[in-house]
């Protein structure tokens, strides 16, 4: 969930009233929110960087809370503060209205060339006009559009936001793609021009830019905005021209989102417009963009769409374990800024959806709205009208089973990760990769977990080894999933439960390893037989010693091997004594 940053002093004075923090925290609550930690940037400098670095900070008193990732429109203190007051109903919730340019003029224009195709294909545009700034207005802008990147906008990668003092740049504004070394401008807050392949090089150190830069870095052409006259607004998604920055003195502000997703852009400029145009002179309008498209297809940005939804009070009723009339659920509604009434006969209610309600995409949707004013403290507890008696799973009770009387065994357990490294599974254990049916990470942060694990053997092997201090002999067993590749599956995987032991001393210890072998059989009621019953057969396997290893049937089938490991597998994973190990699968058991 991401944590909005507010400052308590500013938080009140917007919503009019005072609060102690337990009343807050309570508020909080009451609109689906968590006021997650009160603190100072002093504190919190203090917590990561020391009382040093905290030396002259702000002991301003800050409300971190929670917000749902899904609702953008709670992001900044506008919204929040708007949220708050219709929900307390000492407001109406605003109608954001689109309007042409006031002196009768042509709309701000955005060009969009063939060349944008295959980097960032869409754009959407729009202009806030005699916009009025403070110093914590300024602030806020700036923080909702790291926020909406951070979210909504994936990171950048996919909606970028760009916003320019309009009136420092004169339209038609073009969006198009060039080669880096042909991109040549002055970025924001630097001193003189660079080249877009220096400005790469440039932000590789930078702590805040340097996340961005592999979104395009690869790519043969950088998307870069230009206005009539050359100058350079953006090169998105990494960074603004300084040319156009905005300041406490601008008053026209000219937005624009290049996206890969077009109807992320069309939302994410919608949550900048709606929140930030009560600072306009006519509040709540936004002034029109139109984007033209290769193709010649003209769109007229922002959309500011409303769209209304019918559904019934007992609907709501039945979901939500509340019996309320239509009226009453209509109230509710509207206290979430969903401004709803009956219509018709039936008990049906309409809700107009706004724009910055874009969260809002199924009828649960809104019933879970109409639960959250009503208050989930309000709702009186009642039996369920549908009795089911819980059973556990057959293979997790067969698990726990067997769990316990390992331990009694004499082993230890031990639980290791599900992913592993792709030499985990395959080098160290002298097989190859491409035989092991292993499902990949497509993108896989570290080196360690590269695949899911398709043997539970490397880790335990893994855990000998950072146990390596501890008193022989070392009696270690696991049992939970591996995952291998089916394609009979719909996911084109399954899951594995397997059992695996091992026995780690100074001589393999075949026999104890063997003898685990039989008390797992006689527990699960297998006797000693080739037809109904079990046994084993010399085989090899490259994991373990040539000779020294034998595979399990049961019941005729293979169900693992067990064996003396072979030293070049010990010796990978930094052990230096003999180890045998077992691994069976105890699904056929069930």
């Amino acid at each position: 969930m991401p944590t909005v940053s507010v400052k308590r002093d500013l938080l009140f004075e917007a919503l009019g009233q005072k609060y102690t923090d337990e009343e807050f925290d309570e508020l909080c609550f009451e609109f689906g929110l968590e006021l997650d930690e009160i603190t100072s940037e002093k504190e919190i400098l203090s917590r990561e960087q020391g009382d040093e670095k905290a030396e002259g900070a702000s002991d301003v008193v800050l409300y971190k809370i929670d917000v749902p990732a899904n609702r953008y429109d709670l992001l900044c203190l506008e919204g929040l503060v708007r949220g708050l007051q219709v929900f307390k109903e000492k407001l109406e919730a605003p109608r954001y209205k689109r309007v042409s340019p006031a002196d009768g003029g042509e709309p701000q224009r955005l060009l969009i060339t063939d060349e944008t195709a295959s980097v960032r294909p869409h754009a959407v545009a729009a202009v806030l006009r005699n916009i009025s700034f403070t110093q914590e207005r300024y602030e806020s802008f700036i923080e909702l559009q790291e926020k909406l990147h951070q979210n909504i906008c994936r990171k950048r990668t996919l909606v970028a936001i760009g916003t320019h003092d309009l009136d420092t740049i004169s339209g038609p504004f073009t969006y198009t793609a060039k080669p880096p070394g042909e991109i040549r401008f002055k970025p924001l807050n630097q001193s003189k021009e660079y080249t877009a392949a220096e400005l790469m090089s440039l932000y590789k150190t930078d702590s805040h830019l340097r996340h961005y830069l592999h979104i395009i870095e690869n790519e043969p052409l950088y998307p870069i905005i230009y206005d009539s006259n050359g100058v350079v607004l953006s090169m998105p998604p990494i960074i603004n021209g300084d040319h156009s920055k905005i300041s406490l003195n601008t008053k026209n502000i000219f937005i624009e989102c290049t996206a890969t997703d077009l109807t992320k852009a069309k939302t994410t400029l919608d949550m900048v417009v709606t929140m930030f145009s009560e600072y306009c002179e006519e509040r709540f309008t936004v002034e029109e963009a139109e984007v033209v498209y290769p193709d010649g297809r003209l769109c007229v940005y922002p959309e500011l769409a409303y769209r209304t939804e019918k559904l019934s009070g007992d609907f709501i009723n039945k979901r939500v374990g509340i019996s309320e009339s239509a009226e009453s659920i209509a109230q509710l509604l509207t206290r979430m800024c969903l401004r709803s009434e009956v219509s018709g006969e039936g008990g049906l209610i309409q809700v107009e959806i706004p724009p910055t309600r874009s969260d809002v995409i199924h009828a649960c949707d809104i019933m879970e709205d109409a639960a959250i004013a009503y208050g989930f403290n309000n709702i009186v507890r009642s039996t369920p009208r549908t009795y089911t008696i819980a059973n556990q799973l057959p293979l997790n009770k067969l698990t726990e089973l067997l769990r316990q009387d390992l331990a009694a065994a004499g082993f230890t357990e031990a639980l290791t990760f599900a992913l592993c490294s792709e030499e985990d599974i395959a080098d160290k254990l002298r097989k190859n990769i491409a035989e092991t049916r292993a499902v990949h990470i497509s993108n896989p942060k570290t080196a360690e977990f590269q695949v899911a694990r398709t043997s539970l053997l490397p880790g335990l092997l893994k855990t000998i080894a950072a146990n390596r201090k501890m008193p022989l002999p070392l009696k270690l067993f696991e049992i939970s999933d591996v995952v291998l590749k089916d394609e009979t599956k719909d996911v084109g995987a399954r899951n594995n439960r397997r059992l695996c032991a091992v026995y780690y001393n100074k001589s393999p210890g075949f026999e104890v390893i063997h003898g685990l072998l039989d008390r797992v059989m006689q527990l699960l009621d297998v006797k000693p037989g080739r037809n109904q019953g079990y046994h084993i057969q010399a085989a090899e396997d490259s994991t373990f010693f040539p000779g020294r290893c034998a595979e399990i049937f049961s019941c005729g089938k293979s169900i693992g091997h067990l064996g003396v490991l072979h030293p070049d597998v010990i010796s990978r994973f930094e052990l230096t004594m003999p180890c045998s190990a077992i691994d069976i699968d105890i699904e056929p058991f069930l």
